[in-house]
């Protein structure tokens, strides 16, 4: 394991962030506790500091796990909680990202995880109701509190984490370091806006679904009763179980034989290797899953497999990146000497 900074932070944390939606059975298909501090050790066996968490998660169990397991070497690891998402469906005020909400979700996370504080606290997901002034201004209220050290943002429109950022830093108010966000070879649309927007900020990103909800591990193969066998807590409706998905994996399976490698550990290393700070979520159901994923850092795909995972998963841009694309273009932007400009890498 090695480690890197989140974000503009001089914060350490792993390379792989272990998540833990999977501890508790609340849900009824997640881990015991006595799997659930499995996998937690396996992943602390690789040198794993990073735990993602939510008030959410197995409703408050994975919160309560987690501070059960880490116990006194708390200040030993970087623990990153969640608030948004409602825990009293009748209550109104008991989700959402205003002040309130975040107030008592904070509170009600130190506890469950039995801590003064928290490393990261994420913004769970966008809401299109509270002011972005409120949350910036409420979440700096916390950091200067002491009750939370840095800020992140998920499943959050480019344009809305761009307005909140600029804000913050216009106001001296604590900004985003770090995005959370779907993102594998059967979901690139991140490409379009929020990936280049997380480079242009210095974002680190820690992409979540990074082997497809399971797509991309080989074990589905379009036949609805076959695949019904292997998980039959998979709604046949869903979505990402599709023909052009199951195509992706396929050459996924080919290039995991070819190497002698589980074909998640594929799916992860793409999503490692892409450009800019990218930390990895992996999450597992059981200690083995655990170390089998874990286990993606021992190799790397080469050039010729990343082009050919490239290439089987690629999406269109749309509008304006492929206008923008366009040699007349690039004629009329920069003249027409631009193929001998050096452009900067998105990333400095």
């Amino acid at each position: 394991m090695r480690y890197r900074l989140l974000g503009k932070s001089g914060l350490r944390v792993a390379e792989l962030c272990l998540g833990t939606m999977t501890f508790g059975e609340e849900w009824g298909w997640g881990a015991s506790r006595e799997e659930s501090r499995r996998i937690f050790e396996a992943y602390v066996a690789a040198g794993g500091n990073y735990i993602d968490t939510a008030n959410r998660y197995t409703e408050g169990i994975s919160e309560e796990f987690i501070g059960e397991f880490v116990g006194a070497a708390r200040n030993e690891f970087v623990i990153a909680t969640k608030y948004t998402l409602s825990m009293n469906p009748d209550d109104l005020n008991a989700s959402g990202n205003h002040r309130k909400n975040m107030r008592q979700s904070v509170e009600a996370s130190l506890r469950r995880l039995n801590t003064d504080y928290l490393d990261v606290l994420w913004l769970h997901a966008w809401d299109f109701l509270t002011p972005v002034e409120e949350v910036m201004r409420g979440l700096d209220d916390l950091v200067r509190a002491g009750k939370v050290l840095y800020l992140g943002i998920s499943d959050t429109p480019a344009w809305v984490v761009a307005q909140a950022n600029t804000l913050a830093e216009l106001r001296g108010w604590t900004s985003f370091i770090c995005l959370q966000i779907e993102y594998s070879l059967i979901q690139r649309g991140a490409e379009r806006d929020l990936l280049p927007m997380a480079r242009a900020f210095g974002m680190t990103v820690t992409p979540w679904a990074v082997v497809g909800g399971g797509i991309l591990t080989g074990k589905y193969t379009g036949d609805p009763k076959r695949d019904a066998q292997v998980d039959h807590k998979r709604e046949p409706s869903d979505k990402r179980l599709n023909e052009h998905n199951l195509k992706i994996a396929g050459v996924v399976k080919d290039i995991a034989d070819a190497v002698g490698r589980p074909a998640a550990q594929v799916a992860i290393n793409w999503v490692r290797q892409q450009p800019g700070s990218i930390i990895p979520i992996i999450g597992a159901r059981t200690a083995e899953q655990a170390r089998n994923n874990l286990a993606c850092l021992e190799w790397e795909l080469d050039r010729g497999q990343l082009n050919r995972l490239d290439e089987i998963s690629a999406i269109e841009l749309g509008f304006p990146h492929e206008f923008l694309a366009e040699d007349r273009i690039k004629n009329l932007v920069y003249g027409r000497k631009w193929p001998v400009l050096d452009f900067p890498h998105p990333a400095d």
